[in-house]
């Protein structure tokens, strides 16, 4: 018995002093710096992401590989309308190096949120949706929507409501672009809305046969088209921008950041602000086939989300 009791003994000891390990260890690591919790990778605690990326003169981007707002080369090299903007006012906060990460539209906003990236450069629409999940610079650029088919437009479609009204027209968007959102809410069904990972896969989609008609901002279906210079297909010229909810459909662009990087979009839209006021944010555009027509004005965030 004395035995017996002389191991439990010992065995209390040891796992009490276990335990008063384990919480010494969680009470260190939980009352750290409550600012440390949104640094990004690679910044040291209390530094926020932009004191990281201006200290480490490079910064991490993701985009969808859509033209013309970003995209890869042949020859690997990151560009677009949304990354040389970017790359002209990062360059101006001291901030030299851009590194993409490629990943499907509807994926940029939670890969931002996990850190997997400093901020979005992918023409993404300003949306009230989209500013509850991140935070938004003021917008780049304005634009409406478009439509291709195949060459004579088989089915006579000129709008979003002529694919509603259609009994069995297909129509392709890339996943979780603003077009699908548009699209349901002029009664086009569910079923007949597909979704595909980018651009060239909706004009796979519309080759094959899969659908009847893509969709996408007027600048993305061109570049689209340009790029597959096939005559199976054609833009419609006359298509009629959607009203919903007595409003015009059409959008706003801007670079995104997460929710707890102030100072970073402040300093961005101070930066972008001088490039509307130069004139080098129209020349920045106009090498991806934007025109003076795109230009955002004086549009501001805090007057599209309310």
């Amino acid at each position: 018995m004395r035995l017996f009791y002389s191991e439990t003994k010992n065995v209390r000891r040891i796992c009490f002093m276990l335990l008063t390990a384990a919480m010494a260890t969680f009470l260190f690591t939980g009352c750290g710096n409550p600012g440390s919790q949104s640094s990004s990778p690679g910044a040291s605690a209390g530094e926020t992401t932009l004191e990281k990326v201006r200290r480490e003169g490079s910064v991490t981007i993701g985009f969808a590989n859509e033209k013309p707002y970003a995209y890869q080369t042949a020859q690997g090299e990151l560009t677009g309308e949304a990354v040389e903007v970017a790359r002209a006012v990062l360059k101006n906060l001291g901030i030299d190096e851009m590194k993409g990460v490629l990943t499907e539209f509807g994926s940029l906003i939670p890969g931002l949120q996990a850190q997997r990236f400093d901020m979005v450069t992918a023409g993404m629409f300003i949306t009230p949706e989209r500013a509850g999940d991140v935070s938004f610079a003021n917008p780049e650029y304005s634009i409406g929507q478009a439509i291709a088919v195949k060459k004579g437009n088989p089915l006579d479609l000129h709008s979003y409501e002529d694919i509603a009204g259609h009994e069995t027209a297909l129509v392709a968007v890339p996943g979780g672009a603003i077009e699908y959102d548009y699209l349901t809410a002029v009664g086009v069904a569910k079923d007949r809305i597909v979704t595909v990972p980018d651009m060239p896969s909706a004009l796979a989609a519309l080759q094959a046969g899969r659908v009847d008609v893509i969709t996408a901002t007027g600048p993305s279906l061109q570049s689209t088209l340009d790029t597959a210079n096939n005559p199976d297909f054609e833009r419609v010229t006359d298509f009629e921008q959607p009203v919903i909810d007595g409003k015009s459909v059409r959008g706003y662009g801007a670079t995104a950041f997460r929710k707890e990087d102030g100072d970073f979009v402040e300093a961005f839209n101070k930066e972008l602000k001088n490039l509307q006021d130069s004139g080098e944010l129209l020349k920045i555009l106009q090498e991806f086939g934007f025109t003076e027509e795109e230009l955002p004005g004086d549009m501001t965030l805090e007057e599209l989300i309310k």
